[in-house]
């Protein structure tokens, strides 16, 4: 077997040979192997966490949860293979669709909008977040991920919320670490899968009942009454959407 780069010589010669011009064959050739060591590298780069699939960025209001209210900037990393079947942002599950983006620019952007920044996806802990969050550190900004738990925790969190999810339980660290345990609720079993979960927690963690979208009105009866009756919960909407904003 010829080795690739023996393939591309032989390809240059072949060209020359077959009267087909040089310099175009050369051409062609040098770029496909600028190409190929740009495409190893970023992949280098990714597996570093110095690049990230950034679906996108934008600064709103934290419609969820313990910060419901409050100003903050998002950034949406592409990629998650959990799989939920209600997901409102399935489109972020390909990672491949989203551009690979330098940490330096996702950083410097999201501190000229705001002092919080909420890391979210997909689910961020596929890719290793300490580089974001070592540079977002440095700048002073408070960084909150909102995460599956289905990874290996990665990156440093002033706010760590849990979101686990019946199809791929959330590591160990992630129970011990969580501010926030936040467990959507699509049918009546999912009461049972958010106590089971609030027992693995830490003692601090704030537990949180949100409905899932599609179903809020039949579903949000239910959980003022699990509530009402389980005080050591609270209710989380998705207010955002009611607000109509990002």
């Amino acid at each position: 077997m010829i080795p690739r780069i023996h393939e591309k010589i032989y390809f240059i010669i072949f060209g020359v040979l077959s009267n087909i011009p040089f310099f175009y064959l050369w051409f062609v050739t040098l770029w496909t192997i600028f190409a190929e060591m740009d495409i190893k590298k970023q992949g280098e780069m990714l597996e570093l966490g110095t690049l990230l699939p950034l679906m996108e960025a934008f600064y709103t209001i934290q419609g969820e949860g313990y910060h419901k209210g409050s100003a903050a900037y998002f950034i949406r990393v592409g990629g998650c293979d959990v799989g939920c079947h209600w997901c409102d942002v399935k489109e972020s599950w390909n990672s491949r669709l989203h551009p690979l983006t330098d940490v330096r620019k996702i950083v410097k952007d999201a501190s000229n909008f705001s002092d919080t920044i909420v890391v979210t996806g997909g689910e961020p802990l596929m890719w290793n977040m300490e580089p974001l969050t070592t540079l977002l550190k440095e700048k002073n900004l408070r960084v909150h991920l909102e995460t599956s738990g289905a990874y290996e925790v990665s990156g440093e969190w002033d706010w760590f919320c849990l979101s686990p999810k019946k199809n791929k339980n959330p590591k160990n660290k992630s129970y011990k670490i969580a501010n926030e345990l936040k467990v959507i609720v699509h049918n009546k079993h999912d009461f049972k899968f958010a106590e089971k979960e609030s027992k693995k927690m830490n003692s601090k963690c704030k537990l949180f009942l949100q409905p899932e979208w599609s179903k809020r009105d039949q579903i949000m009866p239910l959980i003022v009454n699990y509530v009402m009756k389980n005080p050591k919960w609270k209710v989380s909407l998705q207010t955002h959407k009611y607000l109509k904003i990002p």
